[in-house]
C-alpha cells in the first residue's frame, strides 16, 4: 500500500485500465505527470506506481524506503540475487534490475491474473533477468535455495492486509535460510494506534535477526495515524547512518529507529509464531481518500 494521487489521463492521454483479478478489482491509472507511468490499485487501494521509462524512479514513499535498503544492501551497481515476496506492478524488481544491472531476481506474486495484467500492460524489459512465480508467498520462498539471497523483501497484501502466515517466527526462518551470510531481509509492515501488528513484528524479527533496524514517518512511530513502515534485518551490523540520512532526505522525511530505541519501542511484545499469527490490522477507509 502507499500514497497516491490517483490521477486519470497523463501527458499521452492514456485511459485507465480496469480488470478483475484473483485480488479483486486492478486499476491501471495514468499518470498525469509522467508519460508512461501507471499507479496499480487493488480494490481501491494504492499497491504500486511504475514509470516505465524511468523505472529506478520510486514514487511511494515506502517504496523509496525500501529503495534505500537495496542501494545499501550492496556496493553501487553490484548485481545481486534478490526475493521478492509480493509483485504488484513490479516496481522494486524493475527498480534493482535498472539499479543493479545484471543482477537475477525471483519475484513469488499468487495473483496469477494480475501478473498477466502487469505482464500485457506494464511489459518488463527483456533483458531483466526477472523470474515471477504465480504461488503463494512462503510456498515460493520454499523453493529458494538455501543462502541464495542477497536481499529478501516482504510486501504482501490481501485485502489490504498481509496474510498470517507471512508474520511468524517459522516464516522468518525460511528468510533466514534463503538468505547467505550477511544478507538483508526488508519488510513493508502496516500498522495504526496502538500499533500492536507493528510492536509484534519487530519482536519477532528480533527474535531471529540480531540486527534490525526501522524506517518510518515519525507521526506513525508515534501512534497518531495508520501508515507503512519499513523494517530491516540481516544477522551482521546494517548501514543505519546512511540509512538514517537517506530516510531523512525524502520529499515525506522518515525517522530510523535501531538499538536500544528499538527494543523499547517493542514494549515488551511477544513473538508470533504460526500458532498465534493474525493478519496485519485493515486501515480505515480514510487512509485511501
Amino acid at each position: 500500500m502507499g500514497k497516491s494521487r490517483n490521477p486519470r489521463r497523463n501527458g499521452a492521454g492514456a485511459e485507465p485500465v480496469v480488470e478483475t483479478v484473483d485480488g479483486g478489482l486492478a486499476e491501471l491509472i495514468p499518470d498525469r505527470d509522467r508519460a508512461r507511468a501507471w499507479t496499480l490499485l487493488i480494490d481501491g487501494a494504492p499497491q504500486s506506481h511504475v514509470d516505465l521509462d524511468e523505472p529506478s524512479y520510486l514514487s511511494f514513499e515506502y517504496q523509496r524506503r525500501l529503495g534505500h535498503v537495496i542501494d545499501l544492501a550492496a556496493p553501487p551497481g553490484k548485481p545481486v540475487h534478490a526475493v521478492h515476496l509480493g509483485g504488484g506492478a513490479l516496481t522494486l524488481a524493475r527498480y534493482v534490475a535498472a539499479t543493479r544491472p545484471r543482477s537475477t531476481q525471483q519475484v513469488v506474486e499468487r495473483d496469477a491474473a494480475l501478473v498477466q495484467l502487469v505482464r500485457r500492460r506494464l511489459p518488463l524489459d527483456q533483458n531483466a533477468r526477472i523470474r515471477v512465480r504465480a504461488v503463494d508467498a512462503r510456498e515460493g520462498l520454499a523453493k529458494v535455495l538455501d543462502g541464495w539471497a542477497d536481499l529478501v523483501i516482504a510486501d504482501v497484501f490481501s485485502g489490504a492486509r498481509t496474510p498470517a502466515h507471512l508474520t511468524s517466527t517459522e516464516f522468518l526462518d525460511e528468510v533466514r535460510r534463503t538468505l547467505r551470510p550477511g544478507g538483508v531481509y526488508a519488510a513493508n509492515l502496516a500498522d495504526g494506534p496502538p500499533l500492536a501488528h507493528l510492536r509484534g513484528q519487530i519482536a519477532t524479527a528480533a527474535d531471529r535477526f540480531p540486527e534490525l533496524a526501522l524506517v518510518a514517518d515519525p507521526t506513525v512511530l508515534r501512534g497518531k495515524r495508520f501508515g507503512n513502515a519499513v523494517l530491516v534485518a540481516s544477522d551482521t551490523p546494517l548501514p543505519v547512518a546512511e540509512l538514517t540520512r537517506r530516510a531523512a532526505g525524502d520529499p515525506h522525511p522518515g525517522r530510523v529507529e535501531h538499538g536500544r530505541p528499538l527494543v523499547d519501542f517493542t514494549g515488551g511484545a511477544a513473538p508470533v509464531t504460526d500458532a498465534a499469527a493474525v493478519a496485519s490490522p485493515a486501515p480505515p477507509p480514510s487512509v485511501f481518500r
